[in-house]
């Protein structure tokens, strides 16, 4: 198996929650895994634009990452390939629904290999991604 898939209902707008994906401000408050923090060095949220960023994790490692937005659809998807190991393409949609929109994240690794050995980590850091990025909207949908 290489793609982990998970969804998330959130109770805004499919614009609101993807307002959080396009504000690079925003999207550093919530991207990855609890305890998490990002330095963002490149971040241009457009089809073919990059994204270098430092992760800093509450065990005090700093991993480097690289990517392209690879698509970028307004207010509806996007698809980001991660250029730097472990190589992944993870793809996001947003769907409106009568109570708000459904995040659909579908995380496909390269290597089955990697993707088994890393599954234990990458599956609840998937959940805790979109427990972060429905706070963030939340947040700043009521405030």
């Amino acid at each position: 198996m290489t793609t982990f898939n998970t969804s998330r209902e959130i109770d805004a707008p499919v614009g609101d929650v993807f307002a959080a994906f396009s504000d690079p401000e925003r999207l550093a408050r919530w991207w990855g895994p609890a305890g998490f923090s990002n330095t963002f060095h490149v971040c241009e949220v457009e089809t073919g634009g990059r994204w270098v960023y430092t992760m800093h994790s509450p065990n005090g490692g700093n991993p480097e990452n690289e990517s392209v937005f690879e698509l970028v659809e307004p207010p509806r998807k996007v698809v980001i390939r991660h250029t730097s190991r472990p190589l992944y393409r993870l793809t996001i949609e947003l769907e409106p629904t009568q109570t708000g929109t459904t995040v659909s994240w579908s995380q496909d690794f390269d290597d089955a290999e990697v993707a088994s050995r890393i599954e234990k980590i990458v599956v609840p850091a998937n959940e805790q991604n979109l427990d972060r990025l429905s706070a963030e909207v939340l947040n700043r949908s009521s405030g």
